[in-house]
């Protein structure tokens, strides 16, 4: 690693402003120590060029599963770290290389491929109704706790045959998992319980659903293997989904760009979810990647066994890429959905999920406003994520739409 003093990606000052953090990083170089927890430390990408160099000499150059992760081998790693449940090996496509990678990948990009996207997009309408009656009648919700941190999961639970009860356990340990908490551990485990519940059920009672799609897959995956493949699925969708609608219905409500303006009108929600995969990148660090050999990058050493994460935020506002790049709507340069043998394996499903969900809540609340500024929203915490733990509005109170089925309310 290099011998500077490594950056904390945790505590106080991270927490009131990550963007200043990561300008401290970029002066750095292009790949800078960090302290991805207490105690628990690798290097970070500053650059889009860095990124895009690690991603795309995956698995050549770099590897991803933990396992080359010497620091966890000996100990050093604190058994309790809530960083634990974001970087340990899981038996899944995300973790692994070479032809395991390739296995369990296909397994996945083959059942998501049968998703019918019209079926999906009137999926995620019916839980959207769902979700907007539950608030519309009183006037004001929470765009984050009443809406956008529950809807993609229960999208995903609706598309993998779950319940509603399912879809409740799943969403909480998720959110307890991604904002980093001390209780990780538990949502982890919490997590695999459920999952493993549904495998169970779908064994005795296949249907069309993806997972069922998946145990019947040539693949012939284990019971372990299955919760794992969901478990990514769920990851890699659910919450930065959640960031994606929440963020891309404030630039909505806050933005002129998008609010509108008498020269240039609105500008559609896509677009708004265009500004968002590049501004305010959902995921903002992840992908940790082990250098194979010894070697370096623009001169900054680079050691096996030392975690590398990729930090796509950085990337993304890079400011000598971002000078040349054009950003306007459907630009899909950004690395929001990573790049290379990892990249996301549903980035259109994951658009169409995003895009009818923002659209939804504007069509049903059409007089929807902040209920306070801006600058005085909770960002959401941890280093992983990038996003707001609140968004409160208001409206004036509206009525239920048609009667609908509520299969997967939460």
């Amino acid at each position: 690693m290099s011998s500077a003093e490594p950056v904390a990606l945790f505590g106080p000052e991270y927490e009131a402003d990550p963007r200043a953090v990561y300008e401290r990083l970029r002066a750095m170089g292009p790949i800078a120590p960090v302290e991805i927890a207490p105690r628990v430390y690798g290097q970070i990408t500053t650059t889009y060029a860095a990124a895009l160099h690690l991603l795309r000499n995956t698995p050549e150059k770099f590897a991803k599963d933990p396992d080359h992760w010497e620091a966890l081998r000996s100990g050093q790693v604190p058994a309790d770290s809530p960083a634990l449940p974001l970087l340990q090996r899981r038996p899944n496509a995300l973790w692994m290389d070479g032809p395991a990678h390739a296995r369990l990948r296909r397994s996945i990009t083959d059942s998501l491929a049968r998703v019918d996207t019209h079926d999906l997009a009137v999926t995620v309408t019916r839980i959207a109704d769902t979700l907007i009656d539950t608030f519309a009648p009183r006037g004001h919700a929470d765009l984050v706790a009443d809406y956008g941190a529950l809807l993609p999961t229960m999208v995903l639970i609706d598309m993998f045959g779950g319940s509603p009860e399912l879809s409740r356990r799943i969403v909480a340990a998720l959110r307890k998992l991604f904002n980093v908490a001390h209780d990780a551990v538990q949502a982890n485990q919490d997590l695999e319980a459920a999952c493993l519940e549904l495998v169970h059920i779908k064994r005795r009672q296949p249907g069309m659903d993806a997972t069922s799609w998946l145990l019947d897959h040539p693949a012939g995956l284990t019971d372990d293997e299955m919760v794992q493949q969901m478990l990514l699925v769920f990851g890699a969708a659910s919450q930065p989904s959640t960031n994606l609608i929440t963020t891309a219905l404030l630039l909505m409500l806050d933005d002129d760009r998008f609010a509108g303006n008498v020269y240039d009108g609105v500008l559609p929600v896509s677009a708004a979810l265009d500004d968002v995969l590049w501004e305010e990148t959902p995921v903002a660090n992840y992908c940790p990647l082990y250098p194979r050999y010894p070697t370096t990058y623009d001169n900054v050493p680079l050691q096996p066994g030392v975690p590398v994460l990729v930090s796509f935020v950085m990337a993304n506002t890079d400011p000598r890429f971002t000078a040349y790049a054009d950003r306007h709507a459907g630009n899909a340069a950004h690395l929001a959905f990573s790049a290379g043998v990892h990249g996301c394996a549903g980035p259109d499903l994951a658009r169409i999920i995003c895009e009818t969900a923002v659209e939804r809540v504007l069509d049903r609340l059409p007089d929807i406003a902040l209920a306070r500024p801006r600058h005085q929203l909770p960002r959401q915490p941890g280093w992983f994520l990038s996003g707001w733990a609140s968004v409160p509005v208001t409206f004036p109170p509206a009525p239920l739409v048609a009667p609908h089925t509520t299969h997967g309310a939460c």
